[in-house]
């Protein structure tokens, strides 16, 4: 298969849609922005509804970046001007306020959403009106489309080392739970892969509907199975009710490690710091990360939004795909920034973010460095495994014949 070497480029030390749509005219297609006017900018998160204790850090986050560019002085003498749409976390209120920032506000770029549901619903409006949405989160890959900005990590970005490492610090039978949508279902197909590919296997794999919140049957039958690993892709409250739920049972994690693809600091924030202590997270980016730039990140956070508050790894992301515009507006002529020029410009993009240097690919997914961290008493996560290079995105990296170019998807 194309996949690489599982465990490369490793060191062992001991880390959260932004959706941007352009502004088009409802006829001919994008409109520019007008040298005299400020630039338009939507911010489409969730400020309300189920996934709004998450959505609403993203928001927070991006809001931030586009005051500190504001501050120091804008783009091209130009102030970034955002209007703030609050789609509820509904997937069609999600595509009608695409449709209205893009439309009525003309916005060159729209930052938004968490969930592949609700990046699926605004898809086919940036897609029908050439348009460019700027999306933060992991997702399960699969996807290639020449009007999204893909700033979060793909599967080959948290699995590729993760699976393995696990399998060999504690054995390759791996319990597979997460919620019944997409992405949950892609992930444990590529974990599925790996296990085979490793000689592990998956000994259950199980689905719960979104908010779902009473395990006690799961942990029934994880006693029954008796486990290595539980692979876990629930999200949100799931998760946070899950990991309580498994900590009340008295699972010891040095024997029956927890391990996830979406739990960040806002998760642990709200299960507690002793429900997800000892356990395990694969992600680009995590609070604790020490650089200069997260320092700064993490430190202007709290100055804005509370002492109490912490920045995960799909916030980092709807903060730096901010920057990431901006150097790719910076890059264009002041009469001519449109969604398909701004696209053009932020290829090979190089933007020094919190968790280190991120570039643009040609296919519009960003290189991230993969870090493996264990979660500890208080909130915090401990960075054990990180890789010592960037790691290209590849978002059909687990199925031979398809890859997603400059060009769009080709397979072969």
């Amino acid at each position: 298969m194309k996949r690489r070497a599982f465990v490369k480029n490793l060191t062992i030390t001991g880390g959260l849609g932004l959706v941007a749509l352009s502004a088009p005219s409802i006829l001919k297609g994008p409109r520019r922005a007008h040298a005299a006017e400020d630039i338009p900018v939507g911010l489409l998160f969730s400020l309300t509804g189920a996934v709004a204790v998450v959505e609403k850090t993203l928001h927070d986050a991006a809001l931030l970046a586009i005051e500190e560019i504001n501050a120091a002085g804008g783009v091209h003498g130009k102030q970034l001007r955002p209007t703030i749409e609050d789609p509820a976390s509904d997937p069609a209120t999600y595509a009608d306020r695409a449709r209205r920032l893009v439309i009525r506000d003309e916005c060159v770029s729209v930052f938004g959403s968490y969930t592949s549901a609700s990046r699926q619903a605004v898809l086919p409006v940036v897609e029908q009106r050439n348009n460019l949405y700027w999306y933060p989160t992991l997702y399960e890959g699969r996807e290639c489309s020449r009007n999204v900005m893909y700033g979060g990590a793909v599967p080959n970005q948290q699995q590729q080392n993760f699976v393995p490492w696990l399998a060999e610090k504690f054995g390759g039978r791996f319990y597979l739970i997460g919620n019944n949508y997409v992405y949950p279902r892609e992930e444990n197909n590529v974990c599925k892969i790996i296990l085979q590919e490793i000689g592990g296997e998956a000994v259950h794999e199980e689905y719960v509907p979104m908010g779902h919140s009473d395990f006690s049957s799961v942990i029934n039958r994880i006693r029954s199975e008796q486990p290595d690993v539980i692979f876990c892709t629930l999200v949100g409250d799931s998760d946070v009710a899950f990991q309580r739920q498994f900590h009340a049972a008295g699972f010891d994690p040095a024997e029956l490690p927890v391990a996830s693809l979406t739990r960040s600091e806002v998760e642990v924030k709200a299960m507690g710091g002793e429900a997800a202590a000892g356990h395990f997270s694969s992600a680009p980016y995590f609070m604790g990360h020490s650089s200069p730039e997260n320092e700064k990140f993490v430190e202007a956070y709290l100055s804005k939004y509370g002492a109490d508050q912490v920045t995960h790894f799909v916030s980092e992301a709807a903060y730096f795909q901010v920057y990431q515009f901006k150097a790719a507006v910076e890059k264009l002529d002041p009469e001519n920034i449109t969604p398909a020029a701004i696209r053009d410009a932020a290829v090979g993009l190089t933007t020094m973010a919190p968790q280190g240097e991120v570039v643009i690919d040609a296919n519009l997914h960003t290189h991230l460095w993969p870090k493996i961290a264990q979660w500890k008493s208080d909130g915090q996560a401990e960075v054990l495994v990180q890789s010592e290079e960037r790691i290209a995105p590849e978002p059909y990296w687990a199925y031979d014949g398809e890859t997603c170019t400059g060009d769009g998807l080709v397979r072969s």
